[in-house]
């Protein structure tokens, strides 16, 4: 993974309303109004953390008819988690403080 998509994967996560929506997400697709329902902000403001969450490549949303529907896309998420095994090896690799 490049250090461009890293860092807007990264800044994706930083928020946790973003956070919450992946969550979300995680359980299977939805439109936005589903996904503005628990959050006491408005589906405009959703719609721009959805804009951040799709150009980190987080999720994708299809237009069905009226219905904008997102879903999760997890392919980031694991090439973040492989830029962090690498890091993780170098510090497993390390002596522990007694």
């Amino acid at each position: 993974m490049r250090a461009e998509p890293v860092s807007s994967v990264f800044s994706a996560l930083a928020d946790p309303t973003r956070r919450a929506i992946l969550v979300r997400l995680a359980t299977g697709e939805a439109t936005v109004n589903e996904l503005a329902e628990p959050f006491p902000i408005s589906v405009q403001a959703i719609s721009k953390h959805l804009t951040v969450l799709e150009r980190a490549g987080l999720i994708v949303r299809t237009r069905e008819a009226q219905w904008r529907r997102c879903r999760l896309d997890p392919a980031p998420l694991r090439t973040l988690a492989e830029w962090v095994d690498q890091y993780r090896r170098l510090w497993d690799s390390q002596e522990q403080p007694p």
